[in-house]
């Protein structure tokens, strides 16, 4: 295995279009707010090599403004997309707890048991985040990396990362709209080693 550094920033989109509610598999682009909160969230100093991004417009038109103001490749990936929460798309927090409260409830306590009513498994989730984590981890290892994705899959990445359980996934990771993570991969003969050294509001691009 050739020894390799990579450091990988997962950014959440802003704000969409309609505000905060259960949008997962609904595609509202971002609003003019989200617009600022990722365009605040990047600095000139920020260095990458590569920009991979969920599909989804509040995720894509971000990534793709800026893979072509600097001239970075861009890759994307269906299996980023944020979870499908079913019947709960659409609806706010409080319009989904004060209708599907107990629910809710047990989602939060323990997603691997209580899928959204209509929705995707979080098992089924988990798989496809990791399968594209995993994937992009050794295409592109010895890189500078930008994931422009959900607020779900950063916490599927963070649980892969720090080996968090399924069940504590969801409920483990605050992840506001436009919060960066910043994971690093080294390879070497000893084995692959990834660690999560920051996470929140930050924009320093040096590791």
């Amino acid at each position: 295995m050739a020894d390799s550094t990579s450091m990988f920033d997962l950014i959440r989109h802003g704000e969409p279009e309609g505000g905060p509610m259960y949008r997962g598999s609904k595609d509202d682009p971002l609003s003019e707010m989200g617009w600022q909160q990722m365009r605040s969230a990047v600095t000139e100093s920020d260095r990458w090599d590569a920009i991979v991004t969920s599909p989804m417009l509040r995720c894509v038109h971000f990534a793709q403004e800026l893979a072509d103001t600097r001239g970075i490749p861009l890759h994307k990936d269906e299996r980023l997309r944020e979870i499908n929460f079913g019947e709960w798309e659409g609806r706010t927090a409080d319009e989904v707890m004060a209708n599907d409260g107990e629910r809710l409830s047990q989602f939060w306590a323990n997603p691997v048991a209580h899928t959204p009513p209509g929705g995707e498994t979080a098992k089924d989730f988990n798989r496809r985040v990791t399968e594209s984590w995993h994937h992009w981890r050794e295409e592109l290892a010895g890189q500078k990396v930008l994931i422009v994705c959900h607020g779900g899959v950063i916490r599927m990445v963070v649980a892969d990362v720090m080996n968090i359980p399924l069940e504590h996934s969801f409920s483990s990771v605050a992840t506001p709209y436009a919060c960066r993570s910043r994971i690093q991969v080294d390879t070497s003969a000893h084995g692959l080693f990834q660690s999560l050294v920051a996470h929140g509001s930050f924009k320093a691009s040096t590791p």
